[in-house]
């Protein structure tokens, strides 16, 4: 399994995935990471809060996006450089999660591929975007 070389990479392509968030995935989520913020695993707490229920962690949403730049593009091979981030609405336990990734920006003298990031949930609406700077491989 290889990914794309930056050869390969061209202003405009695009790959997703997508994910429906389980209970189960939002608390191994907070049992890897130790994030065990009541708003993600207490209902009754979360209930109090703006958001009026559970949401789950805004990381756990935005990992989708390394599944996609990981796996489809540029795929296996490819170094993850940064990521910026800008959280727009919840994820709730339920909602279909997409992530979606455009390549932006090829620039092959540095191997350098800027993509532009985002996930939506099952009613089209950007739950977060951002941007991310790989080094795919070279050949």
């Amino acid at each position: 399994m290889t990914g794309k070389t930056i050869h390969e990479l061209q202003p405009g392509q695009t790959a997703r995935f997508s994910k429906t968030i389980g209970e189960s995935d939002v608390y191994l989520f907070a049992g890897i990471t130790g994030d065990f913020n009541p708003v993600h695993i207490d209902q009754t707490y979360a209930e109090g809060t703006t958001f009026q229920g559970r949401i789950a962690h805004g990381m756990l949403t935005a990992s989708l996006i390394s599944t996609v730049l990981g796996l489809q593009l540029p795929g296996p091979g490819a170094i993850y450089a940064s990521q910026s981030l800008r959280f727009l609405r919840p994820v709730r336990i339920g909602d279909t999660v997409t992530a979606e990734v455009e390549v932006a920006e090829v620039n092959v003298e540095k191997n350098r591929v800027r993509l532009a990031t985002r996930c939506l949930n099952q009613r089209g609406e950007v739950v977060a975007e951002g941007e991310s700077l790989l080094l795919p491989r070279k050949a």
